[in-house]
């Protein structure tokens, strides 16, 4: 193998396939990068087994060959050389010759034969979505992944088409994340990605209306941005039948300007009793939520003008939960609608009905 690339070419392109690799391994080839030079193009891939991610950059091409080399060192070395063209070539003593300008590395490197192929998965008729709506639906479920591995099916969100219309939801026990959009496509599947693809995948897309293709199997999901794909094994199992546990009737519903509500509960949560679980407390009426907080240091009120049709409600709640939910709705306004102190609220858009939010209370004690 002899190729010359430029440096940012061959930068970005390491920067992507890393993104796969866990660092040590059991198995030492799964530790780098694959390399194979062909047709001016050098395809690079990582893996991790669970998830692979291959990508092509553009490269002139001397001679065609492939090889496996070390992710990290190889990474740090091409980072720091000069930014001006960049030689690799296999030397005659059958190490990888790394050359730019006034450096020189030589390199040990590994049977490419041993590293492992991408999952073969059929790319006729894939789902095909815009690559900012798929960053939303990401971004708007992702934070609900459980990270809990005593229920490993909730590790992951749901990806579900049926009647076109595309529903993510991610649960992790304490609350609920369900986006749903339009989708032109005939499809009807039910898949769990896992919460590690999904961020992966996020970090990859653009805020832009370019097209990428999804194609799955029983066992793997593809994703094809660009000229990028990302492979994922899918989580097995069934996952929680979500339309059973989301509240379907209240007793209170309000509606709140997003900023004020979320700057109060922040400034209470400052004074929360424990570090972790955030508790705060909300006594809503009389168009009025009154927040309030208590630690060993002292106590804190904030109050928020609302517009509340129903009963009033002293319910309490995770801070945290509530503001990774304020984080990913974009309307100045937003609806709740509670049933009890003991239920889960429901948070919703007030425009766009594409977003459900769910937050389980903390119990009171008497």
């Amino acid at each position: 193998m002899h190729i010359k690339c430029t440096k940012k070419n061959l930068v970005d392109g390491i920067s992507i396939v890393q993104k796969a690799i866990v660092g040590k391994s059991p198995m030492p080839v799964l530790e780098g990068i694959y390399l194979e030079a062909k047709n001016n193009k050098l395809l690079l891939r990582g893996t991790d087994i669970d998830l692979s991610i291959e990508t092509i950059i553009d490269c002139n091409i001397i001679e065609e060959g492939k090889l496996v080399i070390d992710s990290k060192l190889f990474g740090d070395i091409v980072r720091k050389l000069p930014n001006s063209e960049i030689n690799l070539e296999i030397s005659e003593a059958n190490n990888l010759l790394i050359s730019c300008e006034k450096s020189k590395f030589n390199l040990l490197y590994l049977d490419p034969e041993d590293f492992p192929k991408l999952p073969e998965i059929e790319e006729e008729d894939p789902i095909v979505i815009e690559e900012k709506i798929l960053r939303d639906l990401i971004k708007g479920t992702s934070f609900s992944v459980a990270v809990d591995e005593t229920r490993p099916i909730l590790m992951g969100a749901l990806f579900e088409v049926k009647n076109k219309v595309l529903n993510m939801v991610a649960l992790d026990g304490f609350r609920l994340a369900l986006r749903s959009e339009y989708l032109d496509s005939s499809a009807d599947i039910s898949l769990v990605i896992p919460g590690k693809t999904l961020n992966e995948v996020y970090k990859l897309l653009s805020d832009t209306d370019n097209k990428i293709e999804i194609t799955y199997n029983n066992n793997h999901i593809m994703f094809k941005i660009l000229d990028t794909k990302i492979v994922s094994r899918l989580l097995s199992g069934d996952f929680i039948n979500y339309d059973t546990i989301i509240p379907s009737d209240n007793k209170l519903s309000f509606i709140v300007k997003r900023e004020d509500l979320s700057r109060s509960i922040e400034r209470a949560s400052l004074m929360a009793k424990d570090g972790l679980s955030k508790l705060i407390k909300l006594n809503i009426e009389n168009d009025t939520i009154v927040i309030t907080s208590n630690s060993q240091f002292g106590t804190v009120r904030e109050e928020v003008p609302v517009s509340i049709k129903g009963d009033p409600i002293e319910i309490a709640f995770n801070a945290n939960y509530l503001l990774d939910v304020f984080k990913v709705i974009d309307e100045e306004e937003i609806l709740f609608e509670m049933t009890s102190s003991v239920s889960p609220a429901i948070i919703k858009n007030t425009f766009n009905d594409n977003a459900i939010y769910m937050v389980l209370p903390v119990r009171l004690g008497r």
